[in-house]
């Protein structure tokens, strides 16, 4: 494994290349490109007033010679650091070869892709997809096809249990059973068919399951509403109802899987296999997007030829990146990684709770939520702070800040980050 460490004069919050973060603003270089973004891109994100020009492993440099430690890594999608020379050495030797065929054709990194990702997971079929939002929609359309050919559910009649707060991607369906007013309104009518219970709630959602619920649709750890994390024995008991009343259960690791939280899969925290795992984000590496369902041939095997599909879904770039990928992933060290380096994180963002800043932490592996004071700041207020000392996090949630850095990340590296987060804290 490579780790980058730029160390304290190559840290944006000192002495950058060109100066220190602190002067960033949206003059010169950056303000004229944001500019140009906001005049000529839909307002649908809300960014930090930073424009990356390159990256390495778990550092950013701007357009202006400013560099950053990235502490969000794509939402989990740069769980190898930007630019890993392994991904990077697959992507370029690909493109001299092939890089679409449509699933028109069979081309020669495909089966080896499916069979490595099957076997990763412990099951036996995959369907790859792009992003993570097409493998929730296959999900859901193949739990839907499996209660009906399979389980023997009623045509039309077939529902989906999910958790309040969910995040499992924007198009049309998915928004449909969200409980997130910004993502939801205004994009009526909606798709029926879901039921919505408390995460966490293990008594509601076996109350909700019935003979015609197809399947269970959870995320391990919930990234989106701050990194929450359920009550112990909540996952092994949704795996009790679902094998008891003969429904799916279909994890989404589309954020906490690939090794973020320690394990492969969070679920493994628990001991639990699901009946599917819905996968994206680290799969491409943060190189091309590359997702998939993976089940058993009982599920997949529910569909014939014209069903379902997607032109560049298990394309030949993306099968020699996942290849890489989960070649990386098999040899466990990125695992044992984000395990050791998450105990460090949560050691020391426990730390913060007693200052009166800090009203919870939550997380696993190198993942947390950190819940501010909002006396002291929002979410937003806080990342910027932490941009203007070299750090780049996420906020979610009023004042909730999302910590998830590169696996590869070094442990020097991390230190320096939380140390910029106590700065602004002023703990």
């Amino acid at each position: 494994m490579t780790t980058t460490t730029a160390g304290p004069s190559g840290t944006a919050g000192t002495a950058g290349p060109s100066g220190t973060a602190g002067t960033t603003g949206t003059a010169g270089t950056t303000g004229a490109r944001i500019a140009a973004a906001e005049a000529h891109s839909a307002h649908n994100y809300h960014p930090l007033p930073v424009v990356v020009a390159t990256a390495e492993g778990a550092w950013m440099t701007d357009v202006e010679g400013r560099r950053y430690l990235d502490m969000l890594a794509g939402y989990s999608a740069l769980n190898f650091g930007h630019a890993n020379p392994r991904l990077i050495a697959a992507a370029k030797a690909q493109l001299d070869r092939v890089t679409l065929t449509s699933r028109a054709f069979h081309h020669d990194r495909f089966a080896d892709f499916c069979t490595r990702l099957a076997e990763l997971c412990g099951m036996e079929m995959v369907l790859p997809m792009n992003t993570g939002a097409e493998a929730v929609e296959t999900a859901v359309k193949t739990a839907r096809k499996w209660g009906y050919r399979v389980k023997g559910v009623p045509d039309g009649r077939a529902k989906i249990v999910v958790a309040a707060g969910n995040f499992h991607g924007r198009t049309t369906t998915i928004v449909s059973f969200s409980t997130d007013p910004e993502a939801r309104a205004d994009f009526g009518p909606y798709t029926p068919g879901f039921v919505t219970v408390p995460y966490g709630d293990l008594a509601a959602l076996e109350a909700a399951v019935d003979d015609e619920t197809v399947a269970v649709l959870l995320e391990p750890i919930q990234g989106e509403a701050g990194v929450l994390v359920p009550p112990p024995g909540y996952l092994a008991g949704v795996r009790r109802v679902t094998a008891e009343r003969g429904a799916l259960f279909i994890a989404d690791e589309i954020q906490s899987g690939l090794g973020r939280t320690g394990r492969t899969f969070a679920c493994e925290h628990e001991d639990v296999v699901p009946d599917m795992y819905v996968l994206g984000k680290a799969l491409g590496g943060g190189v091309v997007p590359v997702s998939a369902v993976v089940s058993s041939r009982d599920v997949l095997g529910v569909y014939r030829p014209g069903e379902h599909g997607s032109t560049f879904g298990g394309n030949p770039l993306a099968c020699a990146v996942g290849l890489e990928v989960l070649a990386m992933l098999r040899t466990g060290e990125y695992q044992e990684r984000a395990a050791e380096l998450g105990d460090h994180l949560h050691r020391e963002l426990s730390l913060l709770t007693g200052s009166g800043k800090v009203t919870e932490v939550r997380g696993r592996g190198l993942w947390a939520g950190v819940d501010i004071d909002p006396a002291v700041g929002t979410g937003r207020e806080i990342s910027e702070r932490l941009m203007a000392l070299g750090v780049l996090a996420k906020d979610t949630h009023g004042s909730t800040i999302r910590l998830a850095p590169p696996l590869t990340i070094s442990e020097a590296d991390l230190d320096w980050g939380l140390a910029q987060l106590r700065a602004v804290l002023g703990v």
